[in-house]
């Protein structure tokens, strides 16, 4: 089993300024996941109660001279701590700043080594800074690699992961929908979330004295659209919503407003455009973060991130 490539400059951009520190909020640990193809990010794919995410990038995008061998298909898995791999990656990037060597390049691997007191080797994910003069080492500690029959197990449950909804519409501005979640979060722990095929979003928090919501409507729709009903324009919005779950144009679920506010740090990626859906007969709230390439308006296929919320009551669907 073996593992080296070294990390590009736009690699070091995308993971030290956006996307090791939403991987951080998001959990202590996570699998690093690595294919011929891919590298991928999974928190909490083996877990029914959390937030689900997968961050996937096309090895191009992270490293050059990219190499992987393993008896499993050429794919190696291992749990890391991704607040480590951050700082090991930013020590890496002072060191390289610092050198004033044009030519000092940023090498990762996967290393066994004796660690100090112990008899036994353990395995480490390997930053090594690497210029003319000199070289420099960090070692990240990971899990011991995944089995053959794990990484068959994880591979299956990124799969299941990877289920769109058929509506997903996109959010309003995310500073606008943090403000509204951190109001609703001092009100109840439970949230309804609503979408409806016309491109509404509602979100709600109940209690026995209280009930606040807010309605953003007429948002991009992807997938199943419906035009809304002129007749109901001006009715509530519950009522509004009751009536699309009833025709089957709307979906309703309930999630943790823990869960919500922990997947609102994924906006740390900075992400162009989010699109929020509910899965099939309400299996989970899913939230897809798309990415531009540089300069345009088209979607960087070689970046994907999502995360998916698990559902408390499956509402209405």
């Amino acid at each position: 089993m073996k593992f080296k490539a070294f990390i590009t400059s736009d690699g070091v951009n995308l993971l030290d300024k956006r996307f090791l520190p939403a991987l951080d909020k998001l959990g202590r640990l996570c699998h690093m996941y690595l294919t011929r193809d891919h590298t991928m990010f999974l928190h909490n794919l083996f877990a029914a109660d959390g937030v689900q995410s997968v961050a996937q990038f096309k090895k191009e995008i992270l490293f050059r001279d990219y190499r992987i061998s393993s008896q499993n298909d050429d794919r190696i898995a291992f749990a890391i701590d991704p607040s480590l791999l951050h700082r090991a990656l930013r020590s890496a990037l002072t060191i390289q700043l610092q050198s004033g060597d044009d030519t000092a390049a940023i090498q990762i691997k996967l290393v066994k080594k004796l660690p100090a007191g112990s008899r036994n080797p353990a395995p480490f994910l390997t930053f090594e800074t690497k210029g003319l003069r000199s070289a420099v080492v960090q070692d990240v500690p990971i899990s011991k690699p995944l089995s053959r029959a794990d990484v068959l197990q994880l591979q299956a449950a990124l799969d299941a992961a990877q289920e769109l909804p058929q509506t997903l519409v996109q959010v309003p501005d995310l500073a606008q929908l943090q403000s509204l979640v951190d109001r609703l979060k001092n009100v109840g722990d439970l949230l309804t979330v609503a979408i409806t095929q016309y491109g509404d979003l509602h979100l709600q928090v109940s209690t026995s004295l209280i009930t606040v919501g807010s309605e953003f409507r007429e948002l991009r729709v992807l997938g199943a659209h419906a035009n809304a009903p002129a007749s109901e324009q001006n009715l509530s919005a519950q009522s509004r919503t009751a009536l699309a779950i009833q025709r089957g144009e709307a979906q309703s679920v309930q999630v943790s407003m823990k869960h919500l506010a922990k997947s609102l740090q994924c906006h740390l990626s900075k992400p162009d455009c989010v699109f929020y859906g509910i899965a099939p007969q309400g299996a989970c709230l899913t939230m897809i973060f798309q990415f531009f390439i540089s300069g345009t308006r088209l979607m960087d296929k070689s970046i994907s991130f999502h995360c998916r919320l698990p559902v408390l009551d499956s509402g209405s669907t």
